[in-house]
């Protein structure tokens, strides 16, 4: 049965590998909708499958429209899964031998400027949701953490008076990212005179990011705050959490960062992920130099 092989995998790379729940979500939709092809493909072993199986599966998944960028990761997917079942005896061969890995397309990031961003955390009111909703943009752009990691930040993770916050990134990876004095002021100030407030009856609650019912903010939550404020700040980009993240990598490399101190601090294991930003540095500077050079 493939249904065997394909929950031994997983059980492995949740309790041997460790891997995130993002993370291992994103394997098992690729590898369920494989393990579906190649049920009505009438296999009923791994061991059937051929490299002419899995191309036929790619290029259903192609006629369905899907990215070379989808379709790099679902290759990636299923060649650590063919890889897993020779290691553990279940087959004798790897049928993903030469399958090649179409090239990405480098999409470069949405960003904002700096101006854009300002208008963005100009947020005024002194209720407690203003207060957390000023907080939560402000730590977000002054860190670059990505949305899964801003909402579930503990208090415990805050180090105010060293300027810095902890975070446990992909595959559960503490890094220390250093805060910046206006989203330090912002948090001190949600903590001391909104966060009490919303945490209601839950008294216990130690995630730092509260919703209106006293409970942890979600990240659907936050993204439907995020494009109401940029709404508001008459943002007309389609603005995501991640935007934030590219914004704040980018405005540091424009600065003078260095690319390896963003790296660490983006939390990216391979400093090519974080080379993107020096395209979109030098796309602005182009862009720029046409916009105000009289013989651009």
């Amino acid at each position: 049965m493939l249904n065997h092989a394909y929950n031994d995998y997983f059980h492995y790379l949740q309790i041997e590998r460790g891997l995130a729940e993002n993370t291992l979500k994103s394997y098992k939709r690729d590898l369920k909708s494989y393990m579906e092809y190649m049920q009505k493909s009438d296999h009923s072993t791994w061991s059937e499958i051929t490299r002419a199986d899995i191309l036929k599966f790619l290029y259903s998944v192609k006629d369905a429209g899907k990215s070379s960028a989808t379709i790099a990761r679902i290759i990636t997917s299923i060649r650590q899964f063919h890889h897993f079942l020779v290691r553990e005896h279940i087959v004798e061969h790897d049928p993903t031998l030469h399958i090649e890995t179409p090239k990405k397309e480098r999409k470069l990031p949405d960003i904002l400027s700096v101006q854009e961003v300002d208008r963005l955390l100009d947020i005024q009111g002194n209720a407690p949701l203003d207060i957390r909703n000023k907080a939560m943009l402000e730590l977000i752009y002054a860190t670059g953490l990505r949305v899964s990691e801003l909402v579930t930040l503990k208090v415990s993770d805050l180090h105010l008076t060293m300027g810095f916050v902890r975070c446990l990134g992909k595959g559960s990876k503490e890094r220390i990212v250093p805060l910046g004095d206006m989203a330090e002021k912002s948090i001190e100030l949600y903590l001391r005179d909104a966060r009490r407030s919303l945490l209601k009856k839950n008294k216990d609650e130690n995630i730092l990011f509260l919703n209106q019912h006293g409970r942890p903010m979600t990240r659907q939550g936050f993204w439907k705050i995020l494009k109401k404020i940029a709404s508001s700040a008459h943002i007309t980009k389609d603005i995501t959490p991640h935007t934030l993240r590219h914004s704040f990598a980018t405005h540091l490399l424009e600065n003078g960062a260095d690319l390896r101190a963003v790296q660490e601090m983006l939390g990216h294991a391979d400093i090519s992920t974080t080379q993107i930003y020096t395209h979109v540095t030098k796309t602005r500077l182009k862009d720029m130099y046409k916009s105000y050079h009289p013989r651009a």
